[in-house]
């Protein structure tokens, strides 16, 4: 028997949940007989072991699972009958007091809440958008360049020249010996031989890296070297040591030609640098779109969640929290680090698990309110969008739907495609274009 639902909150309700005891001990006693068919002990035949001692043995095990049952279908039942959407877990807990003869439990509980909106119709949105131009393609080819880079010797005659005068300058490899003091005393980790770097690149602090310009094979310079007070090396940090650096080994580097055989280098098979291009400018506009759908994505998220009001609840923000840490502790573990006693604190995930949280209402609302489910031919539109990168598309298809959490994945992404389409065709829009190299430096996610 349950009682009336008493409102606690906002969001928060209790039920009273009561049985007679008779009722619990008649199912234990009746569980008890069922496990006595096939249990084992000393000195007995499977199945002939005396009542008491299977009590003895699996009463208290049986006697939970009674509880747990009768209590769980007396809320479900209530909740049910009082039409309540329950949000996450109930708390159940025995009442001190009760009747004689009668258990008592007090189930408190949230709901969801209602959701409100708000006139899409009066949102301004602005969105981007970015071109891919030959600047851009540019760019990519210096980088592929860079990435199929060689080095010799500077100052050697070679096939391709000998790199110029043979002193250290931006752009070279070196190789250098250098030791570090503090008060005239070495420090861990201030010592090296034979340690290579590239001038210009940023590995080294400027100090280093300025002090190393200008050295020929052979030679040593000393030089005051100030580590930054947050410097990762907290032995260090915020204080000066002197550097004595010498040049061991000087290389240029050379870049490929950008022709048939670097075209080939990038899967181009006749070398055609036109064609590469093209090949260049497509991939580029693939992920320009991707970044530029991803960042007003994240716009149209943002507004739902500034338009909207509703009160988010406390378990469901408790149960994301708890889902974050656990998914940080496994990235952490699957980079090989320790985590096994690192204490995950709850605030630090509280607040985005509430944002999530609150946005998986609004968006559950959206789509039960104006029928955006994903559709299959939705779905198998992005797959086959997917697969346009890989060589073999059907192995990409195959891939998604052989597996249902992996489709599920994909019915998300087109769920919260068509919330955007439907938010940005009731709403004021606008669309500034924004450079290439700001777009690609953004992590817009939703």
């Amino acid at each position: 028997m349950a009682t009336a639902v008493e409102t606690l909150g906002k969001l928060e309700r209790r039920i009273t949940i009561s049985f007679p005891l008779t009722e619990v001990r008649a199912e234990v006693e009746k569980r008890l007989k069922v496990q006595a068919k096939t249990a084992k002990a000393p000195g007995f035949r499977p199945g002939k072991v005396p009542l008491k001692m299977v009590a003895a043995q699996y009463g208290y095990q049986i006697e939970t699972e009674v509880l747990n049952d009768k209590v769980g279908r007396a809320f479900n039942d209530a909740a049910n009958e009082n039409q309540l959407r329950v949000a996450g877990f109930p708390n159940i807990e025995p009442k001190a007091e009760s009747p004689a003869g009668v258990l008592t439990f007090d189930a408190t509980f949230e709901i969801y809440p209602e959701v409100e909106i708000g006139d899409l119709t009066k949102v301004e949105i602005e969105t981007v958008k970015a071109e891919v131009t030959d600047a851009e393609i540019d760019k990519t080819i210096d980088i592929l360049r860079k990435q199929r880079v060689h080095f010799h010797t500077k100052g050697e005659a070679g096939e391709h020249g000998d790199g110029g005068e043979a002193v250290a300058a931006n752009g070279d490899r070196v190789t250098v010996d250098f030791v570090g003091s503090i008060d005239g005393v070495e420090f861990p980790g201030g010592k090296a031989e034979g340690y290579a770097f590239v001038l210009g690149e940023g590995r080294m602090l400027p100090e280093f890296e300025a002090a190393t310009v200008g050295l020929k094979v052979g030679e040593s310079k000393t030089f005051p070297l100030a580590f930054p007070e947050d410097y990762h090396g907290k032995d260090v940090a915020g204080k000066t040591a002197s550097f004595t650096i010498t040049l061991q080994k000087l290389e240029w580097a050379h870049l490929p030609e950008v022709d048939a055989e670097f075209a080939k280098s990038l899967g181009v098979a006749d070398g055609d640098v036109a064609k590469m291009r093209e090949d260049i400018k497509v991939n580029l506009e693939r992920e320009v779109a991707g970044r530029v759908k991803a960042r007003n994505k994240e716009t149209v998220m943002e507004t739902l969640v500034k338009t909207a009001t509703l009160d988010v609840p406390k378990s469901l923000i408790a149960q994301d929290t708890e889902r974050l840490a656990e998914m940080a502790r496994q990235d952490m573990a699957q980079r090989g680090m320790n985590v096994k006693d690192v204490p995950f604190p709850a605030e630090l995930f509280a607040e985005k698990a509430e944002r999530r949280v609150r946005l998986g209402l609004i968006l559950s609302q959206l789509v039960g309110e104006n029928n955006l489910q994903a559709q299959p031919e939705q779905v198998k539109a992005q797959i086959e969008d997917f697969a346009q990168s890989y060589e073999d598309p059907r192995e990409v298809l195959k891939y998604y739907y052989s597996d249902r959490r992996r489709l599920a994945e994909v019915e998300a992404l087109v769920l919260e495609e068509n919330v955007v389409n439907y938010v940005l065709g009731l709403s004021k829009t606008s669309s500034k274009v924004i450079a290439f190299d700001e777009l690609m430096g953004s992590n817009a996610q939703a």
